[in-house]
C-alpha cells in the first residue's frame, strides 16, 4: 500500500468510528426502488435515515439531521418539491448535503433540475455516474437509461467531474470502472469493486447513502473518498457465484461487519493530480 492508501484507510476507519460515536440522523428523499437498501445501508454505517419526503415535514426534518441526502431516482411533483425545501433548509442552517444526480443524462428536466439545485443550494457532494456527471457539463451529451455509457473513457470524466467541481465549488464523486473523487485540484481514482454491483439495483444509491453517513462527521473529499471505498470492498468482500440475491444479502452483512483490516488491505486508490 502507498503512502495515500494508509493515510485514507486510517481516516476512514476513524470516521467509521465516529459515525457509530454520533449516531447522527441523516435525512433521505430519495427513490422508492432503492429505499430499503439506503435506509440499510446508513444503518450498516452507524447512523440513522429518516426518509421523510411529503413537503410539509421535509424542512423540518432536514433542520433536525446531521445530513441530508437528495436521490433524483424516481422524480415525482411531490418529491421535487419536498427535494427543494430541504435544500432550501439544509443551505440557510450550513447542514450538509448530497445530490445523487440519476436520470441526469436521460431526462432534459433532470438535469435541469439537478442544475437548479447546484447553483441555488451548493451540495458538498453531487454524485452521479460517469454518464449523468458527463450531461452535467455537456449539456449536448446524453445516454439512455440510468446505467453509464461504457465508451467513455477515465480521462474525460476527469476532466468533466474536475471543471463541475470547480465551477460550484464541490466534490464530485463520478462512480464507474474506477470511481473519480474530486474538488477540482486534488483528484483521487478508486479502484474497488466488482462488476456483480451492477447486478442488482441501488447500490448507485446505497453510495451516495454512505456519502450522507460520512459526510455528518467530515468534509466533502473525505466523505466521498471513504463511500467509493467502502462500498467497493464490502462488494468485493460479497462475491459469489450463488447469484444476485445472495450477493445483495452478502454486501448489506459486509457494509455492517466490515473491520478495519479489511479496509486497510484492499483499499485501491490513488491521487492523480493535485
Amino acid at each position: 500500500m502507498d503512502e495515500t492508501g494508509k493515510s485514507l484507510s486510517d481516516t476512514i476507519n476513524g470516521l467509521r468510528r465516529d459515525i457509530r460515536g454520533k449516531n447522527p440522523l441523516v435525512h433521505c428523499i430519495t427513490n422508492p426502488i432503492s429505499i430499503n437498501q439506503v435506509a440499510n445501508t446508513i444503518l450498516a454505517a452507524g447512523a440513522r435515515p429518516m426518509c421523510a419526503e411529503y413537503p410539509i415535514e421535509a424542512a423540518a426534518v432536514t433542520a433536525s439531521a446531521g445530513a441530508l441526502l437528495l436521490n433524483l431516482g424516481n422524480l415525482t411533483g411531490v418529491r421535487a418539491e419536498a427535494m427543494l425545501l430541504s435544500a432550501k433548509e439544509a443551505h440557510s442552517r450550513g447542514i450538509r448535503f448530497v445530490l445523487d444526480v440519476c436520470g441526469a443524462a436521460c431526462l432534459e428536466n433532470r438535469r435541469e433540475y439537478a442544475l437548479e439545485l447546484i447553483r441555488d443550494y451548493k451540495p458538498q457532494i453531487i454524485k452521479g455516474n460517469y454518464s449523468e456527471i458527463k450531461a452535467l457539463v455537456n449539456k449536448d451529451y446524453s445516454s439512455s437509461g440510468v446505467d453509464a455509457d461504457g465508451s467513455l473513457e477515465i480521462k474525460e470524466i476527469i476532466s468533466a467531474s474536475g471543471t463541475l467541481a470547480a465551477k460550484y465549488g464541490a466534490v464530485v464523486l463520478a462512480s464507474g470502472k474506477e470511481d473519480v473523487v474530486t474538488n477540482g485540484k486534488d483528484t483521487l481514482l478508486i479502484g474497488n469493486g466488482t462488476p456483480q454491483l451492477s447486478a442488482i439495483t441501488g447500490t448507485g444509491c446505497m453510495q451516495g447513502a454512505l456519502c450522507a453517513a460520512f459526510l455528518t462527521v467530515s468534509d466533502g473529499l473525505e466523505a466521498a473518498a471513504a463511500a467509493a471505498v467502502m462500498l467497493g470492498i464490502c462488494g468485493e468482500l460479497s462475491e459469489t457465484d450463488k447469484g444476485s440475491g445472495s450477493f445483495q444479502v452478502n454486501l448489506l452483512d459486509n457494509l455492517s461487519t466490515v473491520k478495519d483490516e479489511n479496509i486497510e488491505k484492499l483499499i485501491n486508490i490513488r491521487l492523480v493530480n493535485s
